[in-house]
């Protein structure tokens, strides 16, 4: 059975606790970080070693973000049939797996507010599931179905909240996705066995802006799932126990493919032409994100036996 868990901070400091309907059992140990927690006291959660001495009630603790801001923030880039149908392209002819980073200043509790800055004016929201790796790489492995629980210790909620007008005409994601609290995550970090894994397909996807359903996707309609894709990151790169990987997002999100003649357009004028052009169109966009704006987005199978918790996030003007 998963165990979802969260870090909090209470008068005693800051801990991890696992989450029993609307109690919080606080696990023994000394974890500062994600990846002293996923060395040890997640085995240890898992295995109800040092947990529940005591209760705490959630009304009486901060929930924090349960990736520290130490992990590296990894991510892939339309993985999702229907995320790539929306932005005009076509699955078949697109066999790659996009990866790219998000600063790890970005991540921020489940409940945060988003806070868009000052210039931006397309601000756009992306719910994904992010995996939390649970042991060191650093060269090449073959990660397969089978071995997936040796890789994946958890999984967590993510929202990719992303800049349009700054990530597409400077053509990058790293400074358009890494505003600070542009990572909301939690506010759960569940655990899961390889039992729990084999039920990836099954997690469903939700996202809604001020109670309208915007994203409502199985996790089936991934195109590059979590074994093949770790193991070609592993060609890459090295990671540590504890980083996180947010998987892609499903459709629905405020940014769509232009009419072609617009798309053609944006294809010939400058950058500063295009993030202007781009600009414009947003304002005609109700879909795209506004201060006051209310973001609520949740990950669980159908049935309820995985559910990885619920976030909610209002979004704010930045203060100057």
């Amino acid at each position: 059975m998963a165990v979802n868990v969260v870090r909090y901070r209470n008068a005693d400091g800051v801990g991890w606790a696992a989450v029993e309907g609307e109690i919080l059992s606080p696990i023994e140990g000394d974890y500062p970080t994600t990846s002293a927690f996923m060395r040890e006291g997640a085995r240890r959660a898992r295995d109800g070693v040092g947990v529940g001495a005591s209760s705490i009630a959630p009304s009486d603790v901060e929930i924090l973000c349960p990736i520290t801001r130490d992990r590296q923030f990894l991510c892939q880039a339309v993985n999702y049939h229907s995320h790539m149908r929306e932005s005009g392209i076509d699955p078949a002819s697109s066999p790659f797996n996009i990866f790219f980073r998000k600063a790890s200043s970005c991540l921020a509790p489940a409940t945060t507010d988003i806070v868009c800055p000052a210039h931006v004016e397309f601000l756009d929201y992306e719910v994904e599931i992010g995996l939390v790796l649970s042991r060191d790489v650093s060269g090449p492995v073959e990660v397969t179905e089978e071995n997936l629980a040796d890789h994946v210790g958890g999984l967590v909620v993510l929202n990719d909240v992303s800049a349009r007008d700054v990530q597409l005409p400077e053509m990058q994601f790293y400074k358009g996705k890494s505003y600070r609290t542009f990572g909301p995550a939690g506010p759960h970090l569940t655990l899961v066995s390889a039992e729990e894994l084999r039920r990836f397909d099954e997690l469903r996807l939700k996202l809604s802006v001020n109670g309208e359903t915007r994203q409502d996707s199985l996790a089936s309609d991934m195109v590059h799932r979590p074994p093949a894709t770790l193991t070609e990151l592993s060609a890459l790169q090295d990671w540590e126990a504890g980083d996180l990987l947010a998987t892609g997002t499903p459709g629905g999100c405020a940014l769509q493919a232009p009419a072609r003649p617009l798309a053609l357009l944006a294809q010939i004028v400058s950058p500063a032409r295009r993030q202007a052009l781009l600009r414009r169109v947003a304002a005609n966009n109700p879909r795209r994100l506004r201060p006051g704006d209310v973001v609520e987005a949740s990950i669980r199978t159908d049935d309820g036996a995985l559910d990885l918790g619920a976030q909610r996030n209002e979004v704010v003007s930045e203060k100057r």
